[in-house]
């Protein structure tokens, strides 16, 4: 079924990325195509050395590909200046990283609003507090990093990403530092996201039960798409990464 234009938040077509030259070279993607739709929650999977990182950094603009085009919206990144880019990455990209990622002699509040700060943009007070409310930060805005716990720190990093309404939030690994019970807490709240805010979230992710909780779980392997799961549940998402390693 064709997909239009305007429900896709970003798309890769035919990406290649390979780094360094000659006989040390090394592909870490290879003809890679793949839309992620508006208001959706999609997982990427896949043994090390797959290119899972490799394509999520290409999507959120952290990196250009050797050769192919990547789409956010409807704005094609390969053809704007770095200048232009770092805009688009600070006003249509969120991040969420497995090591949260906060300035550590900032308040929990200050680093939520610092992407609005380096921008120069006012805050949205109401949107702000629907976020940390529905996150359960809102009594740990004045507490640095330090102060937090790993689920509270994530929490605080997933505010960051949401203040500025972006196009996509990009998380590599988000619950990789946290235990199992904090950790589900945290997807759930990406869940939310996606169901409540029609945020639209792709996930690096290595953990079978975490990428369950996406709609859709992308498979890579030797840097190319090797198959898709919809509507994944733990079981599935496991057996697709068991049959990829015996391909």
């Amino acid at each position: 079924m064709m997909k239009t234009t305007a429900l896709v938040a970003s798309r890769a077509i035919d990406l290649f990325k390979t780094y360094g030259e000659g006989a040390t070279s090394v592909a870490a993607l290879r003809g890679v195509s793949v839309e992620v739709l508006a208001g959706t929650f999609t997982a990427i999977m896949g043994p090390s050395g797959s290119g899972k990182s490799t394509l999520m950094h290409l999507l959120a603009g952290l990196d250009t590909p050797t050769s192919g085009d990547v789409l956010l919206g409807g704005c094609e990144l390969s053809a704007l200046s770095d200048a232009d880019l770092t805009v688009v990455r600070r006003e249509q990209v969120g991040f969420v990283f497995q090591a949260f990622n906060l300035l550590p002699t900032l308040t929990a509040e200050q680093n939520i609003r610092l992407p609005l700060d380096l921008a120069g943009q006012d805050v949205d007070e109401a949107w702000q507090q629907t976020v940390v409310q529905a996150l359960g930060v809102a009594d740990r805005l004045g507490h640095r990093p330090g102060e937090l716990s790993g689920g509270q720190q994530q929490r605080v990093a997933l505010a960051r990403a949401l203040v500025t309404r972006p196009a996509v939030i990009f998380a590599d690994e988000p619950t990789g530092a946290l235990d199992s019970v904090t950790g589900a807490e945290v997807l759930a709240l990406f869940r939310r996201s996606v169901d409540e805010w029609g945020q639209t979230v792709v996930m690096v992710t290595h953990d079978a039960h975490a990428a369950a909780v996406a709609d859709r779980v992308v498979l890579l392997a030797d840097g190319q798409v090797a198959g898709e799961v919809l509507d994944p549940d733990p079981d599935s998402v496991t057996a697709a990464i068991r049959d990829l390693a015996t391909v």
